[in-house]
């Protein structure tokens, strides 16, 4: 089954050859075709792709202006093959651990009804570059958390949904996510751990106030949705949300 990975990307030449990496070193274990979508970066990551490139061609590069991630990841989903028929995605400057699409694509060769598998991630603070496993020093947690690369979507599931919602600059994520689940698919939730979360200085979701503002906005979205049509489901029991405390390292 071809699984396309969409990759957003905007100035993270620093990461982004990990990122491609860790999903390049899993090309036994799936049929890999990597939508790279540079959103305007101004430094050297679209170099550091091409360089990438080299060396497979299971790598599609995209350009365009800088628009914003939501419209990057919607540019991604417009880049889907026709053969594709798993979508999945992979932000630019997190680690996708080995075995995991081996794992998590088990689920689908075994039930060809299933829409989705939605697995755990790791938060993490230090990732070894060269392992592209943890540091001996990192400190981490492992939650099933809200992150579009948690998921693996079955492409009829992900034409259903639809695109992401242009109205959000941040908690787009969480909002497709949310009308994933709204919608009823059949799913697992296996303990395969599909992402090291990287956190570092520059991650979107240590902007002040900003990331807190966007996911109340997609909550209150999605109670208006279900308000409105009752035959959508209530997402329940599928993020774990914890305490402050298990976050303290971050």
């Amino acid at each position: 089954m071809k699984l396309s990975v969409i990759m957003p990307v905007y100035n993270r030449e620093r990461y982004v050859g990990a990122a491609l990496r860790s999903l390049l070193r899993q090309c036994d274990d799936a049929d890999l075709d990597i939508i790279v979508v540079d959103d305007g970066s101004t430094d050297s990551t679209a170099d550091a792709v091409r360089a990438m490139m080299g060396e497979t061609s299971c790598i599609r590069l995209f350009q365009q202006a800088n628009m914003g991630v939501t419209r990057a990841r919607n540019a991604g989903l417009q880049q889907l093959l026709p053969q594709t028929r798993l979508v999945s995605f992979l932000d630019s400057d997190d680690i996708s651990p080995a075995g995991r699409f081996r794992a998590d694509l088990a689920c689908f060769a075994a039930n060809p009804d299933l829409d989705l598998t939605y697995s755990r991630m790791t938060l993490i603070d230090r990732i070894d570059d060269e392992t592209l496993e943890p540091a001996a020093d990192s400190h981490s947690i492992t939650v099933r958390g809200i992150h579009l690369s948690a998921g693996i979507f079955a492409r009829h599931l992900v034409e259903r949904i639809g695109g992401f919602d242009e109205d959000f600059n941040q908690a787009e994520d969480t909002d497709y996510l949310l009308r994933v689940f709204e919608s009823g698919p059949r799913f697992l939730m296996p303990e395969t751990v599909a992402l090291y979360y990287r956190r570092h200085p520059g991650n979107m979701t240590k902007e002040k106030n900003v990331p807190f503002r966007e996911f109340m906005r997609a909550i209150h979205k999605s109670i208006k949705r279900r308000k409105a049509n009752p035959s959508l489901h209530a997402v329940d029991g599928i993020f774990d949300f914890k305490d402050l405390a298990h976050w303290r390292f971050l």
